[in-house]
């Protein structure tokens, strides 16, 4: 993916990465992306383990979960 790519490039990237941005927002641009990957992890490990302890906890029947009822079915025609 990145074989065409030397040395000379990335320096090239972080020096218009430098001008655009300016040396004083850069530690505050690489904090505030520190925080927000931090922040996704968090929200991840904590995705994973809910579905883990919501397989294992409460399987729910299948037929509990549906809201008609068998007699509902082929009752009436279609409306339009």
């Amino acid at each position: 993916m990145l074989h065409g790519l030397t040395g000379w490039h990335l320096l090239i990237v972080l020096a218009v990465i430098l001008l655009l941005f300016g040396a004083a927002k850069l530690p505050a641009l690489a904090k505030s992306v520190g925080q927000s990957a931090r922040v996704f992890k968090g929200e991840m490990k904590a995705m994973k383990s809910e579905d883990g302890s919501v397989d294992v906890a409460s399987p729910a029947p299948a037929a509990a979960a549906s809201p008609l009822a068998a007699s509902d079915v082929g009752d009436s025609a279609p409306t339009r």
